[in-house]
């Protein structure tokens, strides 16, 4: 299995912001499991739910399925090359440190919307000192 890669990695006012790329479905699934709805919203538009699908094909955000459905989304999007390996996923994991605690928040199939979620987190970490 690929060892995991830091893409990302800045401090801003005492909180640290790492992105990850990662190979283990598992650990993806328990960050996944943890996602606040903010990041889960980030997420689906990442995935480009609302474009991929008829309204009526997505379940409600709150609904019973509606995280089965947005897992399944993710590691279908997560699959690297099926010929090569089929059983290969690559996830990004954004992770927030701060007063010597650390937390996944976000897990994406892509750098850019991991790179993104990062990025408004230093953001609000900047604004919350100001």
């Amino acid at each position: 299995m690929p060892r995991q890669e830091t893409f990302l990695r800045e401090n801003v006012n005492g909180v640290a912001i790492e992105v990850s790329k990662i190979y283990d479905r598992s650990y993806a699934r328990e960050v996944f499991g943890r996602m606040s709805g903010e990041a889960e919203k980030a997420l689906a538009e990442a995935l480009e739910i609302e474009q991929k699908y008829e309204r009526a094909d997505i379940p409600e955000p709150d609904g019973s399925n509606y995280e089965d459905f947005l897992w399944e989304e993710l590691c279908e999007a997560a699959r690297e090359d099926v010929r090569q390996d089929p059983n290969l996923y690559s996830f990004f994991v954004v992770s927030e440190s701060k007063a010597g605690r650390t937390e996944d928040l976000y897990v994406s199939p892509d750098w850019p919307s991991a790179e993104e979620f990062a990025k408004r987190r230093l953001n609000e970490a900047s604004e919350e000192r100001q």
